[in-house]
């Protein structure tokens, strides 16, 4: 027999119908249940065997079994009613009733939260267009949000670090597995210090398919706006977009290369009212976040750099097209792309010179 998912929605909506009070709503009847149903039409469904399954649960070895955790593994929890659950979180319709986090909520602004989404297999050039969006809001009291799975995730987490903002992790499993393993060294920085990880599953929960989709709520829920960087039709990002809209946030799109596969959801949402961003000023602006960045002065460049600088601006160039495009020999291109690369002008990677964020 399949095991039995009990909806995010239903736990929600339960502990709405009794008032936002744990002990009635752990402790409901069938015939609570009935007229719950009643209340909803019908339009949330109690789950099959859900009261067999309440009663078999031990609350005491619950409880027990997690202090042995929060003292081991430094894991916290805070529910719907701890003052520091995020009270934007509670605008949404499927909440989660609580939270298991490790990190610190230390200069955690909840007031401004971007989210920060994308596909896995994010190209380079929007990861460094990500990169340097991020890199303008060094010294703002701005926190990135986002769900520490690969590619876009990994580096909107990772230059939230390198610029000094804290950032929030939400993920799709319990905490005994850090997924995927490449992201081990942000796991360790996000608690150590960086911020915050939320997860609502329990400690031994495996990372299952169906809660990433469930994990994008609490992502966009949090978030006053989430930003697409790169996502295909079908997607998770193109999730977090559809559930940004429905709880009336704001959504902004990085927009790519036109022949990247990964930017059709991206181009789609746009051409459907999503916001355009290329500088961080553009997500400011949509958020309608009174804060005033300051003004970067322009690079020094010498009339072959300035060539250099702004062909590359149009997208990724490896030595070879520069060299053709710009009418410049091999030695004198390599001369210029290392002064360059020395002043942190451009950086090399995968054959290809890109902007510096």
């Amino acid at each position: 027999m399949s095991e039995i998912i009990i909806s995010p929605l239903f736990k929600a909506k339960l502990f709405e119908y009794f008032d936002y009070d744990i002990e009635k709503t752990f402790n409901a009847t069938k015939e609570d249940l009935s007229l719950f149903s009643e209340y909803y039409m019908g339009e949330i469904t109690v789950p099959r065997d859900f009261l067999k399954r309440r009663d078999e649960i031990d609350l005491n070895k619950i409880y027990s079994d997690f202090k042995i955790l929060q003292d081991k593994e430094k894991i916290g929890y805070i529910t719907y009613n701890d003052e520091r659950y995020p009270k934007i979180l509670k605008n949404i319709p499927d909440f989660p009733l609580m939270l298991y986090y490790k990190g610190n909520f230390a200069d955690i602004n909840f007031d401004r939260v971007v989210a920060f989404v994308g596909s896995r297999k994010a190209s380079l050039s929007a990861k460094e267009a990500l990169a340097s969006i991020i890199s303008e809001f060094r010294g703002l009291d701005i926190v990135i949000i986002s769900g520490l799975a690969e590619g876009i995730d990994a580096k909107s987490h990772s230059a939230a670090i390198e610029n000094g903002l804290k950032t929030i992790g939400v993920i799709g499993s319990g905490f005994k597995f850090q997924y995927p393993n490449s992201n081990k060294n942000l796991y360790k920085k996000i608690e150590e210090g960086a911020g915050l990880i939320f997860t609502e599953y329990p400690y031994e929960t495996p990372p299952l398919p169906h809660q990433f989709p469930q994990r994008n709520r609490i992502v966009t829920g949090m978030a006053l706006g989430t930003v697409v960087a790169e996502a295909r039709i079908k997607s998770g990002a193109m999730i977090s977009a559809r559930l940004t809209l429905e709880y009336g946030r704001e959504l902004m799109c990085i927009p790519g290369l036109i022949s990247n596969p990964n930017t059709e959801g991206v181009y789609y949402l746009l051409k459907n009212g999503a916001s355009m961003v290329t500088k961080g000023e553009d997500i400011l602006e949509a958020l309608n976040w009174d804060i005033v960045l300051d003004e970067k002065e322009a690079p020094k460049l010498n009339e072959i750099e300035k060539k250099i600088y702004d062909e590359i601006a149009l997208g990724p160039k490896n030595m070879e097209d520069l060299s053709i495009i710009l009418n410049i020999g091999i030695n004198d291109l390599m001369v210029s792309l290392t002064s360059m690369e020395l002043n942190a002008l451009i950086k090399q990677a995968g054959g290809n010179y890109f902007i510096a964020g």
